[in-house]
């Protein structure tokens, strides 16, 4: 029996070397990344294949000694290993590979079919020699906690948490052993080392102060934190002006709001003189327009009121729409300027006009 499961490994063994050494291997395949891995893969698999097999022959001196008890069993694992090995054979050998991506590399699309081919034919055997191994031992399932209660029925179950932790649940004698006594208020201190991933946490992180340090303030291969806050201050104010650069486009008299900066005041104050003040005199004492300082107004005298006038004009009284002459940022601008001329008293004011607000 060890001689035929000898010739049907060594079978299986050289059907694989065969296989990789009749399929097609120019050599500039040799020098792709891909085939390289694959060729290793088979190598390792060959080795484990080969040690798989020479523990099975082993495990048959210990099948032997059961067979003389149970003979009966002798056909059933023959046919059982025959199956297993005849199962990963066509299996590997004639089911077509998933079709793979495109690979932009030297190695041929048949080539790469059969390493992998060959590569599933290796595990198949595996497999199919570490259940046979398992069935010749006589190994059967058994959990570590089942087998550790059997063993030692008064030792405490560890959890995964206090394996990670590589902590204990004491018992009252082990834990009088572990007393480094020191007691507080009925406290006891028990000697529970720090969790190694806590330590190597901590170790790591010496190690990252360490290079932050040096890559910070010795070699400046790296901003420091306070260069990466002017640096991100300088990014926020570059995305904010861009955002009101893009705001300032989106005022009309539905949003707009009174502006009380000096800047925007003056520049609202230059509109004004240079398009303005033929009509409504340079300081808004009116002339042919209407006195835009006092509390009368023709068309409104609120903010989006007098943003509205100024955007589309008053055609039937000879005033034009200037929304095509300034942004709505200025517009903004001039209408606020507007509103904050009221109540200045200018010398020469001309007569009220419109309705009182």
């Amino acid at each position: 029996m060890k001689r035929k499961l000898l010739y049907t490994l060594s079978g299986s063994l050289l059907c694989s070397l065969s296989a990789l050494a009749n399929g097609p291997k120019p050599p500039s395949e040799l020098k792709d990344p891909v085939a390289l891995v694959l060729l290793t893969v088979i190598i390792g698999l060959v080795l484990v294949i080969a040690i798989l097999g020479n523990a099975v022959v082993g495990a048959m001196d210990l099948y032997r000694e059961r067979m003389k008890k149970e003979a009966a069993k002798l056909p059933a694992i023959l046919v059982l290993f025959t199956l297993s090995l005849a199962a990963s054979l066509p299996a590997s050998a004639t089911s077509p590979a998933p079709e793979a991506a495109a690979y932009y590399t030297p190695l041929s699309q048949s080539s790469l079919y059969l390493l992998v081919s060959i590569v599933i034919l290796e595990i198949g055997v595996i497999i199919s020699l570490l259940f046979v191994l398992r069935f010749l031992a006589g190994i059967k399932r058994k959990s570590r906690h089942k087998a550790a209660q059997e063993a030692d029925p008064a030792k405490p179950r560890i959890s995964w948490l206090e394996k990670i932790n590589k902590t204990r649940t004491l018992d009252a004698t082990s834990e009088t052993e572990e007393d480094m006594g020191h007691d507080f208020d009925g406290i006891h201190e028990l000697n529970n080392p720090t969790p190694p991933w806590w330590k190597w946490g901590f170790v790591f992180s010496i190690c990252f102060g360490v290079v932050y340090f040096w890559r910070t303030e010795i070699s400046h291969s790296a901003p420091n934190q306070l260069q990466e806050l002017a640096m991100a201050e300088e990014k926020a104010a570059i995305a904010k002006a861009e955002y009101l650069k893009n705001a300032a486009n989106n005022i009309d008299e539905n949003n707009v709001k009174m502006l009380e900066d000096a800047d925007d005041l003056a520049a609202g104050g230059k509109i004004f003189v240079a398009s303005c003040a033929p009509c409504h005199g340079p300081q808004g004492q009116g002339v042919v327009g209407p006195n835009l300082t006092d509390d009368y107004w023709l068309h409104g005298g609120k903010i989006n009121e007098v943003f509205k006038t100024i955007k589309y004009g008053v055609p039937d009284k000879g005033m034009k729409a200037w929304q095509e002459d300034f942004s709505p940022k200025q517009l903004a601008q001039l209408a606020s300027f507007v509103k904050s001329i009221h109540g200045s008293n200018p010398p020469n004011p001309k007569e009220p006009q419109g309705a009182k607000e």
